[in-house]
C-alpha cells in the first residue's frame, strides 16, 4: 500500500513538473507605435502654421507572437478640449502582427494646439498610446 502511495505522489509530482514547464508564460507586453521619420512625415511636437497640411505616419506592432493587435484609434483635441475620434479601426488577422498607416491632416486657420493620440490594443487589452502635438502660430 505504502509503494502505491508512493507511486501516485511521484506521478502527481512529476505530472504537475511536466505542465508547469510546458506552459508558455505570457509576458503581457504592451504592444508598440512609432511614428514614421523623413522628408513629409512630422514625428514629434511641431510648430506648423494655420491651414497648412502635414502627414504622420505610424507603425504600431505586437510584443509577443501570440498577441495580435486588436484595435487602432486616432483621437484628436483642440486648445485642451473634449476628444475626437477621427479613426477607429478593428484590426484584421492579416494586420495582427504589424499594422501601419498615413493620416494626411491640415491645421486650422485658427491660432492653438492641436493634440493627436493614437492608441493601439492587442488581444490581452494592453494599451499603448502616443501623441504629437502641433501648435499653430
Amino acid at each position: 500500500m505504502k509503494i502505491i502511495l508512493k507511486t501516485s505522489i511521484l506521478f502527481l509530482v512529476l505530472a504537475f513538473g511536466t505542465i508547469s514547464f510546458s506552459c508558455e508564460k505570457d509576458e503581457m507586453m504592451p504592444p508598440t507605435i512609432d511614428f514614421t521619420t523623413g522628408t513629409g512625415y512630422t514625428s514629434a511636437d511641431s510648430h506648423i502654421a494655420l491651414d497648412t497640411d502635414f502627414k504622420i505616419g505610424i507603425t504600431a506592432k505586437r510584443t509577443e507572437d501570440k498577441d495580435d493587435l486588436k484595435t487602432f484609434v486616432v483621437t484628436r483635441t483642440y486648445d485642451g478640449g473634449a476628444e475626437t475620434t477621427i479613426d477607429n479601426i478593428t484590426l484584421t488577422s492579416a494586420q495582427g502582427a504589424e499594422f501601419t498607416k498615413d493620416y494626411d491632416l491640415t491645421t486650422r486657420n485658427t491660432a492653438g494646439t492641436e493634440k493627436y493620440s493614437f492608441t493601439v490594443t492587442n488581444r490581452d487589452g494592453l494599451i499603448t498610446t502616443k501623441t504629437i502635438t502641433i501648435t499653430v502660430p
